[in-house]
């Protein structure tokens, strides 16, 4: 069992979505806020990490087969180290198919970490 936190990236709210923080460039972060993205990008700080997620993001469909993306340059065990890192860390979901398993970014993920890292206006 893990002691990592899932990171709350959005959170449901009336008819929309609400990101976990706002746009760096809007106010100053509360320190939860800054907890959350932190999370998120100590598990994209990792080159492996960054190219699973990169690979599961860009394959076809939004979704991944395990057997698809795993060749990043490390071993197996490496591989599911580091896509277990990005589910802990709320950044990919995963679902067991047979003897596979398969992976996606929703992409609210994408839209949140798009909003966090919004320019703000006029810059």
């Amino acid at each position: 069992m893990s002691n990592t936190k899932a990171l709350p990236l959005l959170e449901p709210a009336g008819q929309g979505t609400v990101p976990c923080c706002p746009p760096l460039a809007e106010r100053p972060m509360t320190a939860e806020e800054a907890e959350t993205a932190a999370r998120m990008f100590k598990a994209l700080g990792d080159p492996v990490r960054l190219r699973l997620f990169s690979s599961v993001a860009s394959h076809e469909g939004g979704e991944a087969c395990v057997c698809d993306i795993s060749d990043v340059g490390v071993s197996q065990p490496t591989v599911s180290h580091h896509l277990k890192k990005l589910k802990e860390a709320g950044l990919l979901t995963s679902e067991r198919r047979g003897t596979w398993v398969y992976y996606r970014v929703q992409p609210s993920v994408l839209a949140a970490m798009g909003r966090l890292l919004t320019p703000a206006p006029g810059a």
